[in-house]
C-alpha cells in the first residue's frame, strides 16, 4: 500500500533525527519513494516551544495501517520520544497522512489525518512531492488545500533532503 507520512521534531538535533527516523522506518518494511524537502516550521497551538523541522514521505509498505502505526510508534520510542503536553516537544512525530484512499475512523488511527487539511507544516511539504493527490474525504487535492488554507504559521524551506 502507498502511504503518506509526516514527520516533525523540535528537540535536540532535528536534521539528524529525521534523518534516523526515515532510516529506522527503511530498515522496518517501509519503502521510502520520495521524500519533500525538510522545512522549519512554526509551532502550532501550543506556541511556547522550539520550531519544528518536518518533512512529508510517500512510502510503500506492506504492512495493514494499524501495523503502520505500530511501527511509527516503535521508532519513536526507539528515538526517547517522551510524552510532554500535547502538541508540546518532540524529537520526533510521525503522522500516518494517507494510507492509498482508505478511510478509517477507530479510537487509536484516524485515516485521512483528521487535521492534515489545516496544518501549512503538512500541506507545503505534501504538495512539493505530490500535489495533485485528492483527500479521499473532502474531494480536493493537496494542492487545493494548499491554496485554501487559512493557517498562519510559517514554513520556511531548508535544504533538499536525500531519502
Amino acid at each position: 500500500m502507498i502511504y503518506f507520512l509526516s514527520l516533525g521534531s523540535n528537540l535536540g538535533n532535528r536534521p539528524r533525527n529525521l534523518a534516523r527516523a526515515r532510516r529506522l522506518l527503511r530498515e522496518n518494511g517501509a519503502e521510502i519513494l520520495r521524500a519533500s524537502s525538510v522545512y522549519e516550521t512554526e509551532p502550532v497551538d501550543n506556541l511556547d516551544q522550539p520550531w519544528f523541522l518536518n518533512q512529508v514521505l510517500e512510502v510503500r509498505s506492506s504492512l495493514d495501517p494499524h501495523a503502520l502505526l505500530g511501527l511509527a510508534k516503535s521508532v519513536e520510542s526507539a528515538m526517547k520520544r517522551v510524552p510532554t503536553a500535547a502538541k508540546g516537544p518532540r524529537t520526533i512525530d510521525i503522522d500516518i497522512l494517507f494510507a492509498g484512499d482508505t478511510v478509517l475512523d477507530t479510537p487509536n488511527l484516524v485515516i485521512p489525518h483528521p487535521r492534515l487539511a489545516q496544518r501549512n507544516f503538512v500541506l507545503v511539504p505534501f504538495c512539493e512531492i505530490a500535489p495533485e493527490t485528492r483527500h479521499p474525504v473532502l474531494g480536493k487535492t493537496i494542492r487545493e488545500l494548499a491554496l485554501s488554507s487559512s493557517d498562519p504559521a510559517r514554513v520556511i524551506a531548508q535544504k533538499r533532503s536525500r531519502t
